[in-house]
């Protein structure tokens, strides 16, 4: 039902490194964490990079869309300095890059799909696919892989086409009336949600219905408790100097 991690730092760091690059992934580590969540997004050359939005501007430096861009132009913009000093010089990480770091470190991955606005299908399979193909041999030794998930039902149709022995969770702000009979559709082994928008009641429905409960973003130990006493399986944190991994 979910035998992934239970505690996952947000976009790589949370709150204590600029998000989604490798300057986070390292932060996340070194506070002990060996699970992570970050947002993946094609640039202009149909190369998945690790990045939140779908405009310049708020953590990347610059302006236009990210994908008006190469990767290789968005790996030389600067990501980590708008959080302070110390991180001058992080640019927008590959999708590749940052699977590497953390197949080497050992990091569990939870896969954001983000697509930008029209391009839900082509990111969708590419991301799959290249998931797909990192983890060739573990897919083969029937070792613990990584999870896709994606608000965006286009794009979790395409990776399941794209690459069918992923796991997907399906990713909502508040679970619709209709979330049995979708994930059922969709094909996704959990659902993660905005943990303001649950109530112990649904959680016990979800959980009854056999399904994964993910929730994001936690970030008081108080809460976290609370959660996982209503049976949340997993959630992702900021305040990953809060909670413990």
């Amino acid at each position: 039902m979910w035998p992934y991690p239970r505690t996952l730092a947000h976009r790589g760091g949370g709150t204590l490194a600029p998000e989604n690059t490798l300057a986070a992934l390292r932060c996340g580590l070194a506070y002990g964490y060996r699970a992570v969540e970050f947002d993946v997004m094609l640039a202009s050359d149909g190369v998945p990079v690790v990045v939140h939005d779908p405009e310049l501007g708020r953590t990347v430096a610059g302006s236009g869309q990210v994908n008006d861009y190469t990767a290789a132009q968005l790996g030389a913009m600067e990501a980590g300095a708008w959080f302070g000093p110390q991180f001058a010089g992080e640019g927008v990480p590959t999708f590749e890059a940052v699977v590497a770091y953390c197949k080497a470190q050992h990091i569990w991955m939870n896969i954001e799909i983000k697509p930008a606005p029209g391009f839900d299908v082509p990111t969708g399979e590419t991301v799959a696919r290249a998931t797909r193909d990192y983890f060739a041999k573990e897919l083969a030794a029937g070792e613990l892989l990584p999870l896709l998930s994606s608000f965006s039902i286009a794009a979790l149709e395409a990776a399941r086409q794209a690459a069918p022995e992923l796991a997907r969770g399906w990713l909502v702000e508040a679970i619709p009336a209709d979330w049995a009979s979708m994930a059922k559709e969709l094909d996704v082994v959990a659902i993660h949600c905005d943990h303001h928008q649950l109530t112990r009641a649904l959680a016990l429905e979800v959980k009854k219905a056999g399904l994964g409960l993910f929730c994001y973003t936690v970030n008081t130990p108080e809460r976290a408790s609370e959660l996982l006493a209503w049976g949340v399986d997993g959630f992702c944190t900021d305040r990953i100097d809060l909670i413990k991994a």
